[in-house]
Protein backbone atom coordinates (compact mmCIF):
# COMPACT_ATOMS: atom_id res chain seq x y z
CA UNK A 1 0.00 0.00 0.00
CA UNK A 2 0.95 3.58 -0.67
CA UNK A 3 2.54 5.87 1.89
CA UNK A 4 0.31 8.62 4.07
CA UNK A 5 0.38 11.84 5.70
CA UNK A 6 -0.91 12.12 9.33
CA UNK A 7 -1.01 16.01 9.95
CA UNK A 8 -3.00 15.78 13.48
CA UNK A 9 -0.26 14.49 16.27
CA UNK A 10 1.02 15.95 19.40
CA UNK A 11 4.19 15.71 21.02
CA UNK A 12 5.41 16.41 25.11
CA UNK A 13 5.88 20.13 23.85
CA UNK A 14 2.06 19.65 24.89
CA UNK A 15 0.64 16.72 26.30
CA UNK A 16 2.15 13.97 23.83
CA UNK A 17 4.77 11.39 25.55
CA UNK A 18 7.37 11.72 22.63
CA UNK A 19 9.88 14.14 21.82
CA UNK A 20 9.67 15.06 17.52
CA UNK A 21 12.59 12.68 16.44
CA UNK A 22 11.22 9.40 18.00
CA UNK A 23 7.56 10.36 16.38
CA UNK A 24 9.59 10.90 13.09
CA UNK A 25 11.28 7.01 13.29
CA UNK A 26 7.98 5.53 14.44
CA UNK A 27 5.95 6.98 12.03
CA UNK A 28 8.96 6.46 9.38
CA UNK A 29 8.30 3.00 9.69
CA UNK A 30 4.82 2.91 10.00
CA UNK A 31 5.13 4.09 6.03
CA UNK A 32 4.39 7.55 6.48
CA UNK A 33 5.67 10.03 4.58
CA UNK A 34 5.02 13.29 5.72
CA UNK A 35 3.18 14.40 9.10
CA UNK A 36 2.27 17.30 11.13
CA UNK A 37 2.98 17.68 14.72
CA UNK A 38 0.31 20.22 15.97
CA UNK A 39 0.72 20.79 19.72
CA UNK A 40 -1.96 22.12 21.85
CA UNK A 41 -1.71 25.97 22.36
CA UNK A 42 -3.60 29.63 23.03
CA UNK A 43 -1.79 32.47 23.24
CA UNK A 44 0.08 31.55 25.95
CA UNK A 45 2.41 29.42 24.21
CA UNK A 46 1.92 29.37 20.61
CA UNK A 47 5.09 31.23 20.08
CA UNK A 48 7.32 28.90 21.99
CA UNK A 49 5.48 25.28 20.60
CA UNK A 50 5.51 26.45 16.78
CA UNK A 51 9.64 27.47 17.91
CA UNK A 52 10.19 24.09 18.70
CA UNK A 53 8.67 22.49 16.25
CA UNK A 54 9.98 24.55 13.70
CA UNK A 55 14.01 23.76 15.05
CA UNK A 56 12.45 19.63 14.68
CA UNK A 57 11.10 20.10 11.61
CA UNK A 58 14.60 21.71 10.89
CA UNK A 59 16.72 19.17 12.15
CA UNK A 60 14.90 15.85 10.66
CA UNK A 61 14.66 17.60 7.56
CA UNK A 62 18.72 16.64 7.53
CA UNK A 63 18.75 13.38 8.44
CA UNK A 64 15.87 11.86 5.66
CA UNK A 65 15.33 12.91 2.64
CA UNK A 66 12.27 15.25 1.86
CA UNK A 67 11.14 13.04 -0.74
CA UNK A 68 10.62 10.16 1.60
CA UNK A 69 9.88 12.10 4.85
CA UNK A 70 8.50 15.42 6.25
CA UNK A 71 7.57 16.84 9.60
CA UNK A 72 5.83 19.57 9.29
CA UNK A 73 5.61 22.24 11.97
CA UNK A 74 1.80 23.07 13.10
CA UNK A 75 -0.45 24.18 15.81
CA UNK A 76 -3.25 22.74 17.25
CA UNK A 77 -5.37 26.16 18.48
CA UNK A 78 -7.77 24.23 21.70
CA UNK A 79 -10.52 25.33 23.57
CA UNK A 80 -10.41 28.92 22.83
CA UNK A 81 -12.28 31.45 22.48
CA UNK A 82 -14.36 30.94 18.45
CA UNK A 83 -13.79 34.86 17.93
CA UNK A 84 -10.59 34.37 18.42
CA UNK A 85 -9.68 31.83 16.08
CA UNK A 86 -8.59 33.99 13.12
CA UNK A 87 -6.62 36.46 15.14
CA UNK A 88 -4.59 33.06 16.46
CA UNK A 89 -4.33 31.51 13.39
CA UNK A 90 -2.76 34.63 11.57
CA UNK A 91 -0.07 34.78 14.59
CA UNK A 92 0.60 30.79 14.26
CA UNK A 93 1.36 31.41 10.53
CA UNK A 94 3.50 34.23 11.25
CA UNK A 95 5.23 32.27 13.20
CA UNK A 96 5.69 29.56 11.15
CA UNK A 97 3.24 26.99 11.71
CA UNK A 98 2.92 25.41 8.02
CA UNK A 99 -0.20 23.99 8.81
CA UNK A 100 -3.17 25.32 11.81
CA UNK A 101 -5.70 23.17 13.60
CA UNK A 102 -8.39 23.80 14.80
CA UNK A 103 -9.82 21.45 18.14
CA UNK A 104 -13.59 21.14 16.93
CA UNK A 105 -16.88 20.62 18.91
CA UNK A 106 -16.11 16.95 19.60
CA UNK A 107 -18.55 15.27 21.69
CA UNK A 108 -16.45 14.07 24.08
CA UNK A 109 -15.01 17.47 25.26
CA UNK A 110 -16.78 21.24 26.23
CA UNK A 111 -15.51 22.75 23.14
CA UNK A 112 -16.86 26.03 22.99
CA UNK A 113 -19.99 26.09 20.64
CA UNK A 114 -19.48 27.96 17.30
CA UNK A 115 -15.89 26.93 17.66
CA UNK A 116 -16.74 24.72 14.19
CA UNK A 117 -18.16 27.83 12.39
CA UNK A 118 -15.31 30.09 13.83
CA UNK A 119 -12.75 27.56 12.31
CA UNK A 120 -14.48 26.85 8.87
CA UNK A 121 -14.59 30.54 7.94
CA UNK A 122 -11.12 31.25 8.70
CA UNK A 123 -8.53 30.84 5.38
CA UNK A 124 -5.90 30.76 8.07
CA UNK A 125 -7.11 27.58 9.24
CA UNK A 126 -6.21 24.55 7.28
CA UNK A 127 -7.90 21.46 9.24
CA UNK A 128 -10.40 21.28 11.85
CA UNK A 129 -10.40 18.30 13.80
CA UNK A 130 -12.56 16.17 15.45
CA UNK A 131 -15.64 18.38 14.23
CA UNK A 132 -18.30 16.19 16.16
CA UNK A 133 -21.77 17.28 15.34
CA UNK A 134 -21.11 19.79 12.72
CA UNK A 135 -23.49 21.63 10.58
CA UNK A 136 -23.94 21.59 6.89
CA UNK A 137 -23.67 25.46 7.40
CA UNK A 138 -20.16 24.91 8.37
CA UNK A 139 -19.33 22.22 5.79
CA UNK A 140 -20.61 24.88 3.59
CA UNK A 141 -18.39 27.40 4.39
CA UNK A 142 -14.85 24.43 5.26
CA UNK A 143 -15.48 23.29 1.51
CA UNK A 144 -15.66 27.34 0.18
CA UNK A 145 -12.33 28.05 2.33
CA UNK A 146 -10.68 25.10 1.40
CA UNK A 147 -10.19 23.83 4.68
CA UNK A 148 -10.44 19.81 5.30
CA UNK A 149 -12.18 18.21 8.10
CA UNK A 150 -10.79 15.22 9.87
CA UNK A 151 -11.97 11.66 10.10
CA UNK A 152 -10.63 11.39 13.74
CA UNK A 153 -8.64 7.56 15.03
CA UNK A 154 -8.20 8.59 18.55
CA UNK A 155 -11.09 7.37 21.07
CA UNK A 156 -14.10 9.29 22.15
CA UNK A 157 -13.19 11.54 18.76
CA UNK A 158 -14.12 9.61 15.84
CA UNK A 159 -17.72 9.14 17.53
CA UNK A 160 -18.73 11.28 14.69
CA UNK A 161 -16.93 10.07 11.91
CA UNK A 162 -19.74 8.86 10.14
CA UNK A 163 -21.79 11.93 10.10
CA UNK A 164 -18.99 13.62 9.23
CA UNK A 165 -17.77 11.99 6.20
CA UNK A 166 -21.92 11.49 5.38
CA UNK A 167 -22.31 15.32 5.06
CA UNK A 168 -18.56 16.73 3.52
CA UNK A 169 -19.55 14.22 0.92
CA UNK A 170 -22.17 15.05 -0.28
CA UNK A 171 -21.61 18.85 0.08
CA UNK A 172 -18.23 18.11 -1.38
CA UNK A 173 -15.78 19.22 1.31
CA UNK A 174 -12.56 17.65 1.29
CA UNK A 175 -11.65 15.05 3.86
CA UNK A 176 -8.46 13.66 5.83
CA UNK A 177 -7.94 10.46 8.10
CA UNK A 178 -5.34 11.67 10.87
CA UNK A 179 -4.33 9.99 14.01
CA UNK A 180 -4.70 12.50 16.83
CA UNK A 181 -1.86 10.37 18.09
CA UNK A 182 -0.73 11.57 21.90
CA UNK A 183 1.14 7.68 22.80
CA UNK A 184 2.97 5.12 21.88
CA UNK A 185 0.89 2.95 19.42
CA UNK A 186 -1.35 5.69 18.93
CA UNK A 187 -0.22 6.38 15.09
CA UNK A 188 -1.02 5.04 11.95
CA UNK A 189 -0.16 2.74 9.46
CA UNK A 190 -1.50 3.01 5.84
CA UNK A 191 -3.68 -0.41 6.90
CA UNK A 192 -5.37 1.59 9.69
CA UNK A 193 -5.92 4.27 8.20
CA UNK A 194 -7.61 2.83 5.59
CA UNK A 195 -10.16 0.69 8.34
CA UNK A 196 -10.90 4.68 9.47
CA UNK A 197 -12.17 6.12 6.15
CA UNK A 198 -14.03 2.64 5.54
CA UNK A 199 -15.51 2.49 8.81
CA UNK A 200 -16.51 5.84 8.51
CA UNK A 201 -18.68 4.84 5.64
CA UNK A 202 -16.65 5.52 2.47
CA UNK A 203 -16.35 3.28 -0.31
CA UNK A 204 -13.00 2.39 -1.66
CA UNK A 205 -13.05 4.90 -4.32
CA UNK A 206 -13.71 7.51 -1.53
CA UNK A 207 -11.34 6.15 0.84
CA UNK A 208 -8.47 6.23 -1.73
CA UNK A 209 -8.94 10.12 -2.51
CA UNK A 210 -8.63 10.63 1.44
CA UNK A 211 -5.77 8.95 2.23
CA UNK A 212 -3.88 9.64 -1.02
CA UNK A 213 -5.35 12.49 -3.08
CA UNK A 214 -6.49 15.03 -0.87
CA UNK A 215 -3.40 14.59 1.68
CA UNK A 216 -1.47 16.17 -1.78
CA UNK A 217 -4.02 19.19 -2.08
CA UNK A 218 -3.04 19.89 0.89
CA UNK A 219 0.83 20.14 0.72
CA UNK A 220 0.84 21.82 -2.13
CA UNK A 221 -1.61 24.41 -0.64
CA UNK A 222 1.28 25.48 2.11
CA UNK A 223 3.82 24.80 -0.98
CA UNK A 224 5.51 21.32 0.31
Amino acid sequence: MKKICDFHMHSLFSDGELIPSEIARRTYILNNRAIAITDHADLSNIESIIKKLVLASEFVSKYYSPSDFILIPGIELTHVPPKSIPVLAREAKNRGAKIVVVHGETPVEPVQPGTNMAACMCPDVDILAHPGMISEDAISSAKDNGIFLELSYRCGHCLGNGRVAKLASAIGAKLLVNSDAHNIGDHLSPETALTVARGAGLNESEAETVLFKNPEILLKKIDL
